[in-house]
């Protein structure tokens, strides 16, 4: 059994849902778990810190340990000194803390804008910004981040939600880049599961195959010491495991300084967007390759 004995994991938004979830089951093998959540509404009004208890409670009445916190994830560096307080190190962070404000974009005030990017992707460099330093001291970490369908797609009234949960596997890749030399692989999840956010779309009888604890186990997995991934994104939902990657067509060099430029791309389009002969670019070097062709003059 792969465990986590001697790690510290952090887990954010893990009062319920998701979060719970996966602080469950770290805690199930063997790790000390933060369980963070200001256990807020749907919404992301209000402050109830007893769902974080609840799951603290479950987890050291099964035999586990687990500490409480309940500050918003906006005070990241706060959180992260109470895991160090608490257990002495940290070794795993699980960004998983959101809500939605689901509005049209014509519809959509500042405010539906600035609280979820405070939540989603404030909240989450915070945290990661401030154990960071901590990581590469001990030359070890695994950091999750959770982005969404509705970032990587896109999807109805959620201009606001789908912009930061992409940006955080913006912030996923290149700090798997420079995480790697230190041991810090830092992945991206985009689960599909039953949670307060799901059921203002989906009805309960589609969610029921959806449980939250069939995200949890490709959690784990990224956290563990066995886990060579870096800088992956992974869909995930009822069992299904799934990885992303980029796909880019051949593409075509064309003459673009003479008058004719706009027409010159316009009858190529088909080819521009053809996949038919596509490449997938695994990083920034490769992703280069065609314009340093062009540099060197091919």
């Amino acid at each position: 059994m792969l465990r986590f004995e001697g790690k510290v994991a952090l887990v954010t938004g893990a009062g319920r849902g998701l979060g719970r979830a996966h602080a469950l089951m770290l805690a199930a093998r063997g790790a000390k778990v933060l369980v963070n959540d200001l256990g807020t509404g749907g919404a992301g009004e209000g402050h109830d810190a007893s769902p974080a208890q609840a799951v603290v409670d479950e987890i050291r009445a099964a035999g586990g340990q687990a500490q409480v916190n309940g500050e918003s994830v906006v005070e990241g560096g706060r959180i992260v000194e109470a895991a160090l307080d608490h257990f002495g190190r940290l070794d795993i962070v699980v960004n998983n803390a959101g809500f939605l404000r689901d509005v049209a974009f014509h519809k959509m005030t500042a405010r539906d804008w600035d609280t979820l990017y405070e939540v989603h992707l404030l909240g989450a460099f915070r945290i990661i910004h401030a154990a960071w330093p901590r990581m590469r001291e001990q030359a070890y970490g695994r950091i999750v981040n959770t982005s969404s369908a509705a970032g990587i797609y896109g999807n109805f009234g959620q201009v606001n939600y789908g912009t930061f949960k992409l940006a955080l596997h913006g912030m996923t890749q290149p700090l798997a880049v420079e995480g790697k030399a230190r041991g810090i692989h830092v992945n991206t999840i985009a689960p599909a599961a039953d949670s307060r956010l799901t059921r203002t779309v989906m009805t309960a009888e589609q969610l029921a195959p959806m449980r939250p604890d069939l995200v949890s186990p490709l959690v784990a997995w990224l956290c563990h010491d066995a886990c060579p991934e870096t800088g992956g994104l992974f869909e995930v939902g009822g069992g299904y495991i799934a990885k992303l990657r980029w796909e880019r067509s051949a593409g075509v060099r064309l003459d673009l300084a003479g008058a004719d430029a706009v027409e010159n791309i316009a009858a190529a389009w088909g080819q521009i967007t053809s996949f038919e002969h596509s490449d997938h670019p695994a990083g920034f070097g490769e992703a280069m390759a065609p314009f340093a062709r062009i540099m060197q003059g091919g």
